[in-house]
Protein backbone atom coordinates (compact mmCIF):
# COMPACT_ATOMS: atom_id res chain seq x y z
CA UNK A 1 0.00 0.00 0.00
CA UNK A 2 1.28 3.46 -0.88
CA UNK A 3 0.83 6.16 1.73
CA UNK A 4 1.82 9.80 2.01
CA UNK A 5 3.10 12.24 4.60
CA UNK A 6 5.00 15.53 4.73
CA UNK A 7 8.79 15.56 5.05
CA UNK A 8 8.77 19.38 5.19
CA UNK A 9 6.04 21.99 4.89
CA UNK A 10 6.37 21.94 1.10
CA UNK A 11 7.56 18.39 0.31
CA UNK A 12 5.27 15.36 0.35
CA UNK A 13 6.56 11.79 0.50
CA UNK A 14 4.76 9.00 -1.37
CA UNK A 15 5.99 5.72 0.08
CA UNK A 16 5.58 1.98 0.21
CA UNK A 17 7.64 -0.77 1.81
CA UNK A 18 8.91 -3.82 -0.05
CA UNK A 19 9.39 -6.98 1.98
CA UNK A 20 12.46 -9.02 1.02
CA UNK A 21 12.09 -12.44 2.69
CA UNK A 22 15.06 -13.31 4.82
CA UNK A 23 16.59 -9.83 4.58
CA UNK A 24 14.07 -7.27 5.85
CA UNK A 25 12.14 -4.36 4.39
CA UNK A 26 13.07 -1.38 2.30
CA UNK A 27 10.98 1.67 1.58
CA UNK A 28 10.41 2.99 -1.94
CA UNK A 29 9.87 6.74 -1.98
CA UNK A 30 8.82 9.39 -4.46
CA UNK A 31 8.48 13.07 -3.60
CA UNK A 32 6.28 16.02 -4.52
CA UNK A 33 7.88 19.47 -4.29
CA UNK A 34 5.03 21.95 -4.02
CA UNK A 35 5.42 25.50 -5.29
CA UNK A 36 4.78 27.75 -8.26
CA UNK A 37 5.96 24.96 -10.60
CA UNK A 38 5.40 21.64 -8.76
CA UNK A 39 7.92 18.85 -9.30
CA UNK A 40 7.51 15.11 -8.84
CA UNK A 41 10.67 13.15 -8.06
CA UNK A 42 10.26 9.64 -9.53
CA UNK A 43 6.95 7.90 -10.18
CA UNK A 44 6.78 4.80 -7.98
CA UNK A 45 7.13 1.08 -8.76
CA UNK A 46 5.69 -0.43 -11.92
CA UNK A 47 3.88 -3.10 -9.91
CA UNK A 48 2.06 -0.43 -7.84
CA UNK A 49 1.34 2.14 -10.53
CA UNK A 50 -2.42 2.31 -9.93
CA UNK A 51 -1.96 2.72 -6.17
CA UNK A 52 0.73 5.29 -6.80
CA UNK A 53 -1.57 7.43 -8.92
CA UNK A 54 -4.25 7.29 -6.23
CA UNK A 55 -1.75 8.40 -3.58
CA UNK A 56 -0.36 11.12 -5.85
CA UNK A 57 -3.84 12.53 -6.51
CA UNK A 58 -4.39 12.72 -2.75
CA UNK A 59 -1.61 15.31 -2.41
CA UNK A 60 -1.70 17.23 -5.71
CA UNK A 61 -3.76 17.80 -8.84
CA UNK A 62 -1.79 15.91 -11.48
CA UNK A 63 -2.68 18.57 -14.05
CA UNK A 64 -0.66 21.15 -12.07
CA UNK A 65 2.60 19.18 -12.16
CA UNK A 66 5.24 20.86 -14.32
CA UNK A 67 8.17 18.44 -14.12
CA UNK A 68 9.12 14.90 -13.22
CA UNK A 69 12.71 14.63 -12.04
CA UNK A 70 13.64 11.08 -12.98
CA UNK A 71 16.54 10.12 -10.71
CA UNK A 72 17.07 6.99 -12.82
CA UNK A 73 15.24 4.45 -14.94
CA UNK A 74 14.84 1.40 -12.67
CA UNK A 75 11.41 -0.22 -12.40
CA UNK A 76 10.81 1.12 -8.88
CA UNK A 77 11.16 4.70 -10.19
CA UNK A 78 9.28 4.79 -13.53
CA UNK A 79 5.99 3.02 -12.70
CA UNK A 80 3.54 5.84 -13.49
CA UNK A 81 5.67 7.91 -15.84
CA UNK A 82 3.83 6.98 -19.05
CA UNK A 83 0.41 7.60 -17.50
CA UNK A 84 1.48 10.98 -16.16
CA UNK A 85 2.76 12.06 -19.56
CA UNK A 86 -0.50 10.93 -21.14
CA UNK A 87 -2.68 12.76 -18.61
CA UNK A 88 -0.71 15.99 -18.44
CA UNK A 89 0.35 17.27 -21.88
CA UNK A 90 2.43 20.08 -20.34
CA UNK A 91 4.49 17.78 -18.10
CA UNK A 92 8.21 17.57 -18.86
CA UNK A 93 10.78 14.99 -17.76
CA UNK A 94 14.15 15.97 -16.34
CA UNK A 95 16.74 13.30 -17.07
CA UNK A 96 20.03 12.82 -18.92
CA UNK A 97 21.03 11.69 -22.40
CA UNK A 98 21.71 8.22 -20.99
CA UNK A 99 18.36 8.17 -19.20
CA UNK A 100 16.57 8.86 -22.48
CA UNK A 101 18.59 6.10 -24.14
CA UNK A 102 17.67 3.53 -21.51
CA UNK A 103 13.97 4.48 -21.62
CA UNK A 104 14.10 4.14 -25.39
CA UNK A 105 14.65 0.39 -25.01
CA UNK A 106 11.20 -0.07 -23.44
CA UNK A 107 8.99 3.05 -23.38
CA UNK A 108 10.59 5.92 -25.33
CA UNK A 109 10.19 9.43 -23.95
CA UNK A 110 8.78 12.15 -26.24
CA UNK A 111 11.92 14.16 -26.95
CA UNK A 112 10.11 17.50 -27.12
CA UNK A 113 9.10 16.96 -23.48
CA UNK A 114 12.57 16.12 -22.15
CA UNK A 115 14.93 18.50 -20.36
CA UNK A 116 18.54 17.39 -19.97
CA UNK A 117 20.20 18.25 -16.65
CA UNK A 118 23.63 16.78 -16.00
CA UNK A 119 25.40 16.45 -12.62
CA UNK A 120 26.97 19.77 -11.69
CA UNK A 121 24.41 21.86 -13.55
CA UNK A 122 21.97 24.20 -11.79
CA UNK A 123 18.43 24.92 -12.99
CA UNK A 124 15.72 27.28 -11.79
CA UNK A 125 12.21 25.88 -11.74
CA UNK A 126 9.60 28.28 -10.44
CA UNK A 127 10.72 29.39 -6.98
CA UNK A 128 13.35 26.65 -6.63
CA UNK A 129 17.02 26.46 -7.56
CA UNK A 130 18.10 22.86 -8.06
CA UNK A 131 21.69 21.69 -8.39
CA UNK A 132 22.12 18.25 -9.95
CA UNK A 133 24.50 15.86 -8.19
CA UNK A 134 25.86 12.39 -8.83
CA UNK A 135 25.48 10.40 -5.58
CA UNK A 136 28.58 8.54 -4.36
CA UNK A 137 26.68 5.23 -4.63
CA UNK A 138 24.22 4.22 -7.35
CA UNK A 139 22.99 1.15 -9.24
CA UNK A 140 22.23 2.82 -12.57
CA UNK A 141 24.71 4.86 -14.60
CA UNK A 142 22.17 7.61 -15.38
CA UNK A 143 21.45 8.29 -11.68
CA UNK A 144 21.17 12.02 -10.95
CA UNK A 145 20.03 13.44 -7.63
CA UNK A 146 19.84 17.10 -6.67
CA UNK A 147 20.03 19.69 -3.91
CA UNK A 148 17.11 22.09 -3.51
CA UNK A 149 18.33 25.43 -2.16
CA UNK A 150 14.83 26.51 -1.06
CA UNK A 151 14.11 23.60 1.28
CA UNK A 152 17.71 22.58 1.96
CA UNK A 153 16.76 19.05 0.89
CA UNK A 154 19.26 16.68 -0.69
CA UNK A 155 17.58 14.11 -2.96
CA UNK A 156 20.05 11.23 -3.05
CA UNK A 157 18.21 8.61 -5.14
CA UNK A 158 19.20 5.08 -4.00
CA UNK A 159 22.19 6.33 -2.00
CA UNK A 160 21.72 6.03 1.80
CA UNK A 161 19.04 3.37 1.38
CA UNK A 162 18.82 0.76 4.13
CA UNK A 163 17.42 -2.75 4.52
CA UNK A 164 15.64 -2.70 7.88
CA UNK A 165 13.71 -5.07 10.12
CA UNK A 166 10.91 -2.47 10.12
CA UNK A 167 10.62 0.89 8.33
CA UNK A 168 9.96 3.84 10.70
CA UNK A 169 8.50 7.21 9.77
CA UNK A 170 11.81 9.00 10.22
CA UNK A 171 15.39 7.76 9.98
CA UNK A 172 16.14 9.40 13.34
CA UNK A 173 13.88 6.79 14.96
CA UNK A 174 16.49 4.12 14.15
CA UNK A 175 19.39 3.36 16.43
CA UNK A 176 22.80 4.26 15.06
CA UNK A 177 23.66 0.58 14.74
CA UNK A 178 20.38 -0.34 13.01
CA UNK A 179 20.97 2.40 10.48
CA UNK A 180 24.63 1.53 9.95
CA UNK A 181 23.98 -2.17 9.39
CA UNK A 182 20.99 -1.50 7.14
CA UNK A 183 22.85 1.00 4.98
CA UNK A 184 26.04 -1.02 4.64
CA UNK A 185 24.11 -4.14 3.67
CA UNK A 186 21.97 -2.26 1.15
CA UNK A 187 25.05 -0.67 -0.39
CA UNK A 188 26.71 -4.06 -0.93
CA UNK A 189 23.53 -5.30 -2.65
CA UNK A 190 22.70 -2.21 -4.69
CA UNK A 191 26.20 -0.99 -5.59
CA UNK A 192 28.48 -4.06 -5.58
CA UNK A 193 31.04 -2.22 -7.74
CA UNK A 194 32.07 -0.25 -4.66
CA UNK A 195 34.20 -3.20 -3.50
CA UNK A 196 36.54 -2.47 -6.43
CA UNK A 197 37.01 1.29 -5.96
CA UNK A 198 40.09 3.19 -4.91
CA UNK A 199 39.29 3.97 -1.27
CA UNK A 200 40.92 7.42 -1.35
CA UNK A 201 38.93 8.40 -4.43
CA UNK A 202 35.74 7.09 -2.84
CA UNK A 203 36.46 9.07 0.34
CA UNK A 204 36.78 12.20 -1.79
CA UNK A 205 33.35 11.51 -3.29
CA UNK A 206 31.88 11.19 0.19
CA UNK A 207 33.51 14.48 1.21
CA UNK A 208 31.94 16.15 -1.82
CA UNK A 209 28.51 15.16 -0.52
CA UNK A 210 29.43 16.18 3.04
CA UNK A 211 30.11 19.74 1.89
CA UNK A 212 26.52 20.13 0.70
CA UNK A 213 25.35 20.40 4.34
CA UNK A 214 21.63 19.80 3.69
CA UNK A 215 18.88 20.41 6.21
CA UNK A 216 17.28 17.07 5.30
CA UNK A 217 18.31 14.03 3.26
CA UNK A 218 15.60 12.43 1.12
CA UNK A 219 16.63 9.02 -0.20
CA UNK A 220 14.53 6.77 -2.40
CA UNK A 221 15.04 3.91 0.05
CA UNK A 222 15.26 5.44 3.52
CA UNK A 223 12.77 7.48 5.56
CA UNK A 224 13.61 11.20 5.69
CA UNK A 225 16.82 11.88 7.63
CA UNK A 226 17.60 15.21 9.36
CA UNK A 227 20.68 16.92 8.00
CA UNK A 228 22.75 16.24 11.13
CA UNK A 229 22.60 12.53 10.23
CA UNK A 230 24.49 13.04 6.97
CA UNK A 231 27.93 12.76 8.53
CA UNK A 232 27.32 9.45 10.36
CA UNK A 233 25.63 8.06 7.25
CA UNK A 234 28.67 8.98 5.17
CA UNK A 235 30.94 7.37 7.76
CA UNK A 236 28.92 4.17 7.35
CA UNK A 237 29.29 4.29 3.57
CA UNK A 238 33.04 4.76 3.95
CA UNK A 239 33.23 1.20 5.33
CA UNK A 240 31.42 -0.40 2.40
CA UNK A 241 34.43 -1.02 0.09
CA UNK A 242 35.87 -3.44 2.68
CA UNK A 243 32.52 -4.83 3.92
CA UNK A 244 31.52 -8.42 3.27
CA UNK A 245 30.37 -8.90 -0.31
CA UNK A 246 26.73 -9.83 -0.84
CA UNK A 247 26.10 -13.27 -2.34
CA UNK A 248 22.48 -14.11 -3.05
CA UNK A 249 20.71 -17.37 -2.15
CA UNK A 250 21.67 -20.36 -4.30
CA UNK A 251 19.48 -22.97 -6.02
CA UNK A 252 19.35 -25.15 -2.90
CA UNK A 253 17.97 -22.22 -0.89
CA UNK A 254 15.40 -21.55 -3.61
CA UNK A 255 14.23 -25.16 -3.59
CA UNK A 256 13.92 -25.05 0.20
CA UNK A 257 11.82 -21.89 -0.03
CA UNK A 258 9.57 -23.45 -2.67
CA UNK A 259 9.08 -26.57 -0.55
CA UNK A 260 7.97 -24.39 2.37
CA UNK A 261 5.50 -22.56 0.16
CA UNK A 262 4.05 -25.85 -1.07
CA UNK A 263 3.79 -27.38 2.40
CA UNK A 264 0.24 -27.70 3.81
CA UNK A 265 -0.71 -25.14 6.44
Amino acid sequence: MIGSYQATSDIDVLTTAAEIPGFGSICINAFVLNGSEPILVDTGPVVDKDEFMTALRSVIDVATLKYVWLTHTDFDHIGSLAQLLAENPDLRVITTFLGVGIMGLADPLPMDRVRFVNPGETVTIGDRTLTAVKPPLFDNACTTGFYDAKSGALFSSDCFGALLSAVPGNASDLTEEELRQGQVFWATVDSPWVHNVNESAFAAELDRFRRIEPRIVLSSHLPPAPGHMLDPMLRSLATVPTAERFVGPDQMALEHLLSQLDAPA
